[in-house]
């Protein structure tokens, strides 16, 4: 198995694991930070994992009811504050990705202090995507790419972009099939992982089944055995 794994993993689920205990949506998003901390806490113990990239928001996000994301944000908040010592206790290096110019200016600062404070950290990566949409994405890497002189080549795009890294393992919880408009260009090689398990009841013995299942799968690039 590779060892330098970048994981990314949209966490669907929340609200239906809240409806399916007759709680509200909200009690959903906040089981799910929990495995958001379980799982990063597992990643950064595992020799093979060296990034973790989880869709946190999207930027079609803001399309839900404004109460509930009034509470994603302070939730996010909540997590950043409770989760830095996490992060330095265990060596992890936070490095959000997205446009977070739409979050409030106190939100910002947050996020960039937690990234400033963890800078130093030389284990695993763990990066939220906060205000997210690969659209978005790649269209402001072209944007900053467009004064340049010269044809413009993958390696140029790859480096303007938000996350630089290509994924090996994309995992979707919550039964759907589709991408979602996540890591579309990081994910061009990346072996697809779907379950039906809903994100707060994702735990590391499932992370660990797929972990296995990886390294059966045969990575060809394009080419032939």
């Amino acid at each position: 198995m590779n060892k330098a794994l970048h994981v990314a993993i949209i966490m669907d689920g929340n609200g239906r694991w809240a409806e399916s205990k007759k709680q509200k949506r909200v009690k959903g998003h906040e089981q799910g930070a929990k495995a958001v901390r379980e799982i990063t806490k597992f990643c950064a113990t595992h020799k093979d994992i060296e990034r973790l990239t989880l869709y946190a928001f999207s930027t079609e996000n803001w399309k839900r009811p404004r109460l509930e994301v009034e509470f994603l944000m302070k939730l996010l908040e909540k997590y950043l504050k409770n989760e830095l010592e996490v992060y330095i206790k265990n060596n992890i290096r936070f490095e959000p990705i997205g446009d977070i110019r739409a979050f409030s200016a106190s939100l910002q600062k947050l996020i960039k202090e937690v990234k400033q404070k963890t800078a130093h950290c030389d284990g695993l990566v763990q990066s939220l995507a906060l205000n997210y949409g690969s659209h978005d994405e790649i269209l402001r890497a072209v944007n900053k790419l467009r004064h340049e002189k010269k044809d413009i080549t993958n390696e140029m795009l790859s480096n303007a972009l938000d996350c630089k890294h290509q994924v090996d393992i994309m995992i979707r919880t919550g039964g759907d099939q589709r991408i979602s408009n996540f890591l579309l260009w990081q994910l061009s090689y990346a072996e697809l992982f779907f379950t039906d398990t809903l994100w707060p009841d994702f735990h590391e013995d499932e992370l660990t089944d797929i972990l296995n299942e990886f390294g059966k799968r045969e990575r060809r690039f394009g080419g032939l055995n």
